[in-house]
C-alpha cells in the first residue's frame, strides 16, 4: 500500500529562521512522509547565519534552503499544499495569497530569535530555543493519525498544536 505524502508550507515575515527551521526539521524527520517548504511575505533574501548553524550542529540538512517569497507557492505551477502554517505572529496576520486546493491552515507562533541582542552566546541560545520549540511542536505533529482523521478532526488538531505551550527543552530525537 501507497503511503500518501502531505505538502506543507511554513510562512514567516522574513523566511530566515523560524520558517525555515520547520522546513529542515520536518523534512528530516517526516521520514518521506512529508515535503517541507518555507517562504516569507517578505523574505530577507538569505537565511539567517545561526538558523545554519544550528540546523547544522543538529544534523539537519541545509543544502538547498533558500529565503523565498510565498508568492512562488501561489502560483498554478507549485506543489499543491496539504497544510500552511504561519510560525510568526506578524506573517498570520497579514493578508495571505489564496493557495490552491484549500490546504489546512493553523497558526503556531515562535518569538523571532533574529530579533535577539546581546552576546553571541546568547543570540545563539535564542536561535536554539526557537529551533527546539519548533523541533517539539513538529514531533507532536508526526504523532498525528493523518489517515485516520477526517479532514475536520485533522485541522482542529493541527491548530490545537499551536495553542500548546511551545517547549523549549531539546527533544530527544535532536542530535547534538
Amino acid at each position: 500500500m501507497e503511503t500518501k505524502q502531505f505538502n506543507v508550507l511554513f510562512l514567516c515575515t522574513g523566511n530566515s529562521a523560524r520558517s525555515v527551521f520547520a522546513e529542515s526539521i520536518l523534512n528530516k524527520l517526516g521520514s518521506g512522509r512529508f515535503k517541507a517548504y518555507s517562504a516569507g511575505s517578505q523574505p530577507r533574501g538569505e537565511i539567517h547565519p545561526m538558523t545554519l548553524s544550528c540546523l547544522e550542529k543538529s544534523r539537519f540538512p541545509t543544502d538547498n534552503l533558500r529565503s523565498k517569497s510565498w508568492d512562488e507557492f501561489a502560483l498554478a505551477s507549485a506543489p499543491h499544499m496539504h497544510f500552511v502554517i504561519t510560525v510568526c505572529d506578524q506573517a498570520a496576520g497579514e493578508i495571505c495569497p489564496i493557495w490552491p486546493g484549500q490546504p489546512m491552515t493553523a497558526h503556531w507562533g515562535f518569538e523571532d530569535p533574529v530579533k535577539a541582542t546581546g552576546s553571541e552566546e546568547s543570540i545563539r541560545r535564542e536561535f536554539q530555543k526557537a529551533m527546539y520549540q519548533i523541533s517539539n511542536r513538529i514531533g507532536i505533529f508526526l504523532s498525528l493519525p493523518m489517515d485516520k482523521l477526517d479532514r475536520l478532526a485533522l485541522q482542529k488538531q493541527v491548530r490545537d498544536i499551536g495553542l500548546t505551550q511551545p517547549s523549549a527543552e531539546k527533544p530527544p530525537f535532536l542530535e547534538e
